[in-house]
């Protein structure tokens, strides 16, 4: 009688997936942002090419080199370090001096990223980080803009981009007051259209929110976003918003400008997404989202700063785990029993 060899393989979940790698899913976010990055060089010319490049490749380098320090495989091909350099480059100030854009990719990945574990482990956003360290830091040069669709963006570099470290730079030309700050400090509301379409002054990712919200539907679509998330986020900001500004449209800016201006489309739906620090269920996705949009409307309104995108993202990156436990969905089987 012939033997047969039967194993049972016992494993966690999930038992049952689409079949989407790491690389894969990063390779379509990738393929997302891509419009994003390339209207943000168009907008601000080699402003932000120069800090796009050099803030993604001190990414890369840093979680290669940590690799290579505790001798283990360099985790770079799976394209995640790739997308906290992308973002983290496009939460800068264009002008930024490189240097800072340096430094504050090591700090993404070290302290937003390695220390907690690696991929899958980050409890914040590990590009917010980095970007929340320059803003404690380099107060200065995180709030001087460099101006949007100027006549030399493409045959010349600004010097602030060049100053050496621990020195002051030196700027050729700024601009204004971006449109949240003219909201805050002047009680000017920009043109909508404007905002939508990206033709601003502000960070180089505060550029077109229609290519942003294009991004994130692409990604949506190819379920590789989840959607509770950005549509907690733009319905608080809409309801709180419109709620202000039905009381005192003099002093409160409408919904529309709320929604295009500054980071909150590139936040809503790129940065608050994470996987890794975000809720796992649809209905904690949802109330993290609210919660989000919330706390960005009142740091803009009322807070001492003019955006409030990324404390928003991290002050909820902070309470993910604990939306988790509130909100666990109920076992099967487990509910009132019918009358």
């Amino acid at each position: 009688m012939a033997k047969f060899n039967k194993t049972l393989q016992i494993s966690t979940s999930p038992h049952l997936h689409s079949g989407a790698s790491v690389d894969k899913i990063m390779f379509h976010v990738t393929l997302a942002l891509l419009p994003t990055v390339v209207f943000a060089v168009y907008v601000f010319g080699l402003a932000a090419l120069v800090s796009i490049v050099v803030g993604t490749v001190s990414c890369l380098l840093t979680e290669h080199l940590a690799c290579r320090v505790t001798v283990q495989p360099s985790s770079i091909k799976d394209g995640s370090v790739l997308i906290t350099g992308l973002i983290y480059s496009l939460t800068l100030p264009p002008g930024l001096p490189l240097w800072m854009v340096c430094l504050g990719g090591v700090i993404a990945v070290t302290l937003g990223k390695l220390m907690f574990g690696g991929l899958g482990c980050n409890l914040f956003n590990p590009a917010l980080v980095g970007r929340a360290f320059l803003q404690a830091a380099f107060p200065s040069a995180m709030t001087t803009w460099y101006p949007a669709m100027h006549a030399e963006r493409f045959s010349s570099l600004p010097s602030s981009s060049l100053a050496l470290p621990f020195s002051t730079p030196s700027y050729d030309v700024v601009t204004g007051a971006t449109p949240l700050a003219a909201m805050k400090f002047e009680h000017v509301i920009s043109d909508s259209g404007n905002l939508f379409l990206g033709l601003t002054s502000g960070s180089i990712g505060e550029t077109s929110s229609l290519l942003i919200l294009a991004g994130g539907l692409y990604l949506i679509a190819r379920r590789m976003m989840r959607w509770q998330i950005p549509a907690g986020i733009f319905i608080a900001v809409l309801i709180v918003s419109l709620a202000t500004h039905q009381l005192a449209p003099e002093v409160y800016p409408p919904p529309q400008f709320m929604l295009f201006s500054g980071g909150l489309m590139l936040g809503a739906l790129f940065m608050a997404t994470d996987p890794v620090a975000s809720p796992i269920t649809p209905r904690g996705g949802f109330f993290y989202g609210v919660l989000i949009g919330t706390m960005v409307v009142i740091i803009r309104l009322w807070g001492g700063m003019p955006e409030g995108v990324m404390y928003a993202i991290l002050f909820a990156n902070a309470c993910s785990p604990h939306i988790d436990r509130w909100l666990q969905p109920q076992p099967y089987g487990h509910g009132k029993s019918p009358p």
